[in-house]
């Protein structure tokens, strides 16, 4: 007969987590799979090989041990059950194939690879941003579980709330919590729309709202620095610092805006875009510093207005993100170097605009509610409304200011 322990290897490096996996042995054969967990010496106790509370423990940390707790002994009987199922059928087996079993769920309808078929679809019909974050979120979710894939009709509210209490354990804001559970919402209810499995409502007892976030904003002058300083000796470093200035001149436009922003949508001397994240259409007058920004590039080539996506046999998509990486990587060091208490990234400079234009009395419906109101409806509902023209003159005036 098998036999399956939870394992822990100590870190070669005293202060640091040490790895916890689980070792199957049949006929002197061993295997082991990575639970993907890591605890300190202290919080293992190796002769009954469980988790331990030392003292001093915090709330947070306290959590995280007793949620992990709980799933190393769900593993432990999913081990020993399909040990018993193995045996009970009275043919051989080896260490491997319990693994095996262990990794793959039975039926073969496993969340984890459902929700990978899920991505498949949606990069091939043409829906790359929900891909993209349904990869995140289950990359995450991954981490979670470790190794192995579980079962849709294990999927309930106990597994969601050892998650978020493994997310909130790893420093995770309620927003970040939030993001994550969303997302495994909107694909678990995908699974029970198949009918694959019945809805058990698993996100109940866990928080799925938004809460209001600090905004990330500096004050003028330090637009003002972040402008004048000389990066000639740094051209990454300085396109970073042009993107981030770009950026606020155009009242925050975000990255993805910047990246696809074409060279027929200035025209007239306004430049007119659609927002990729809700499809508003926007329109704002071209100012002078934008124009020294495109005017220090040579975009000839594209059809692009800056020089984000600058080969046009390669995935456009893949250029805005790893020039995104880039840009935020080099403003971040630039921040440091400043000694800003906060990271220095694009969204600072969209922060930054709405917060600057509040303190010059500017109304909250000129600087759109998409820099603080509670929803992207209010938002739509007063961009609507607004004159053009009066949304320009407080670009203009910020502008000024510098």
């Amino acid at each position: 007969m098998a036999t399956m322990k939870v394992k822990f290897r100590a870190s070669s490096i005293p202060t640091k987590e040490g790895t916890l996996f689980y070792q199957v042995i049949h006929n002197r054969v061993a295997r082991q799979v990575n639970t993907g967990y890591k605890v300190y010496p202290c919080e293992w106790d190796s002769v009954n090989a469980e988790i331990i509370f030392p003292p001093g423990v915090g709330d947070s940390r306290s959590s995280y041990l007793a949620s992990l707790k709980e799933i190393l002994y769900e593993n432990a009987k999913r081990f020993r059950n399909i040990i018993a199922r193995l045996d009970r059928a009275g043919e051989d087996y080896t260490a491997e194939e319990v693994v095996k079993c262990y990794l793959t769920p039975s039926d073969g309808k496993g969340f984890i690879s459902f929700a990978h078929e899920v991505i498949r679809q949606l990069g091939q019909i043409g829906k790359p941003r929900t891909a993209e974050r349904y990869t995140t979120v289950i990359n995450s979710f991954r981490r979670f579980r470790g190794e192995n894939d579980i079962p849709l009709e294990e999927v309930d509210s106990d597994l969601m709330v050892r998650y978020e209490n493994f997310l909130k354990a790893a420093g995770a804001c309620p927003n970040t919590t939030s993001y994550y559970m969303r997302g495994l919402r909107a694909i678990y209810n995908r699974a029970v729309e198949k009918e694959l499995t019945m809805q058990r409502s698993p996100f109940k007892h866990v928080y799925t709202g938004i809460d209001k976030t600090v905004k990330r904003a500096v004050p003028l002058n330090i637009i003002r620095q972040i402008r004048d300083l000389d990066l000639t000796l740094s051209p990454t470093t300085d396109f970073a610092r042009d993107i981030f200035m770009f950026s606020f001149y155009t009242r925050g436009m975000s990255f993805i805006d910047m990246a696809f922003l074409k060279k027929k949508d200035l025209r007239s001397g306004i430049l007119s875009y659609r927002r990729q994240k809700t499809g508003q259409q926007l329109s704002i007058k071209w100012e002078e510093p934008m124009q020294e920004i495109i005017d220090k590039y040579d975009i000839g080539d594209t059809p692009y207005l800056l020089p984000i996506i600058k080969n046009m046999d390669v995935d456009a998509r893949r250029q805005y993100k790893s020039t995104a990486h880039l840009v935020n990587d080099k403003l971040r060091r630039l921040g440091e170097q400043l000694g800003l208490a906060i990271p220095l990234t694009t969204y600072v400079a969209r922060h930054g605009w709405a917060s600057i234009a509040r303190s010059k009395n500017i109304p909250l419906a000129i600087i759109s509610e998409a820099m603080g109101h509670d929803s992207e409806k209010t938002t739509r509902i007063y961009l609507a409304s607004l004159d053009t023209s009066a949304v320009d003159k407080a670009n203009k005036q910020i502008l000024k200011a510098l």
